[in-house]
């Protein structure tokens, strides 16, 4: 069984090049490596300083690297949906139809073919290590979040959808001169819905994935960070670890730097005091840009010393649910959460807790369908909610 490593942060941190040092470090001790890079802004060719394309190619001995390409990924693998998707949108010319090739078919596809390659690549069990490297933080939220999401969407949806994709079919060629979705494209999504439940499961398994954080001792980035961290284990998500990176070295001995390492330390004690029960790896500001195998070194050598450091260095489960005397409790782990920016409420077979922009859909097992919440409290860094 591989392990497979997410780092995430908000932009402009250094998320890129830890991921990289890690995956260097790695492949030089022998463990067969891939680094993958979900962002669309795609910097590990500039990292590596070698061209990186939409399939693994050897960086050096062990280490293999990837840049992934939702859109040819999707062509590759799930043609039929694309087609149908075409069929359904008229075109004035032929130079329209081919700028579909260009075009999303729905919002949130980069990151459901972005994690899917993830899986297949987890599945065929190449390499003993997969490290990725997400885009900025709402994105890799938007990424890890959306398989849940959209197989929620396709359990509600595509028992009826597909009764009416039979009834409609032949209706929409002869009134709307379109075609709808012909089987073949409906049982690819049907295999992608049975996908997207594997790959919850992958994304959700502790013993083999976790979430590393990457931040800066500075005032936005470490409140980004306490949010993004609530939010993973909003979605229940293993987060193992988190690097402070670009720290002002102490033997700096300028003037200029005495009032900047003065407010990086205070934002470290912070850092120390709210992440106190997580592991922590302080990463130095280097005098020059970090590119390069040989730069990428350094800081493995600097800063990634720990022995454990391609374990699972932490588990925490997130969500509980515990029998009562009255019925059940579901305790939920939402470190950093503020009563006055969450709500909850129960919808059908769901409960569903928001905070600010992001909510999550929790089944309810189906033990507990024959209770109604009774209470919430939010005491601390849990959520208690009562079904009696």
């Amino acid at each position: 069984m591989g392990r497979i490593i997410i780092f995430t942060g908000k932009g402009g941190v250094g998320k890129t090049t830890t991921a990289a040092a890690h995956a260097v470090k790695a492949a030089k001790e022998g463990i067969k490596t891939l680094i993958v890079s979900t962002d669309m802004a795609h910097n590990l060719s500039d990292l590596f300083m070698q061209k990186i394309k939409e399939e693994p190619i050897e960086i050096l001995n062990n280490l293999y690297a990837l840049e992934i390409d939702p859109n040819y990924e999707m062509g590759k693998n799930y043609n039929s949906i694309f087609d149908a998707v075409n069929k359904m949108i008229p075109f004035n010319n032929q130079k329209d139809k081919e700028s579909m090739e260009d075009i999303v078919v729905f919002p949130g596809i980069e990151e459901l073919f972005s994690l899917l390659k993830i899986k297949e690549l987890y599945d065929q069990n190449i390499y003993d290590l997969i490290i990725v490297d997400c885009a900025p933080t709402g994105e890799t939220l938007s990424l890890l979040k959306f398989p849940e999401l959209f197989s929620w969407y396709m359990e509600k949806l595509f028992p009826v959808g597909r009764v009416a994709m039979k009834v409609l079919r032949p209706i929409s060629k002869v009134a709307l001169k379109i075609d709808m979705p012909d089987e073949k494209a409906l049982n690819d999504i049907e295999k992608l819905y049975v996908k997207l439940g594997n790959l919850q499961n992958l994304l959700k398994d502790r013993e083999v994935c976790s979430i590393r954080l990457v931040t800066i001792p500075e005032k936005m980035v470490v409140e980004e960070s306490k949010r993004n961290f609530m939010y993973l284990n909003l979605y229940n998500f293993n987060v193992d670890g988190l690097y402070i990176n670009r720290i002002m070295p102490e033997d700096v001995d300028n003037s200029f730097f005495d009032q900047w390492k003065h407010l990086q330390k205070n934002y470290l004690d912070e850092i120390n005091s709210v992440f106190s029960n997580i592991p922590t790896y302080k990463i130095k500001w280097y005098e020059a840009d970090v590119n390069g195998v040989s730069n990428l070194e350094r800081i493995a050598v600097d800063s990634l010393q720990d022995e454990n450091l391609f374990k699972v260095l932490k588990t925490t489960l997130n969500e509980v649910f515990e029998k009562t005397e009255k019925g059940y409790n579901l305790k939920v782990y939402l470190p950093f959460a503020d009563k006055k920016d969450f709500d909850l409420f129960e919808s059908g077979t769901d409960i569903i807790v928001k905070i600010g922009n992001f909510k999550r859909n929790i089944p309810i097992p189906n033990v507990i369908k024959k209770y109604s919440i009774a209470s919430a409290k939010l005491k601390g860094d849990v959520l208690s909610i009562y079904f009696e």
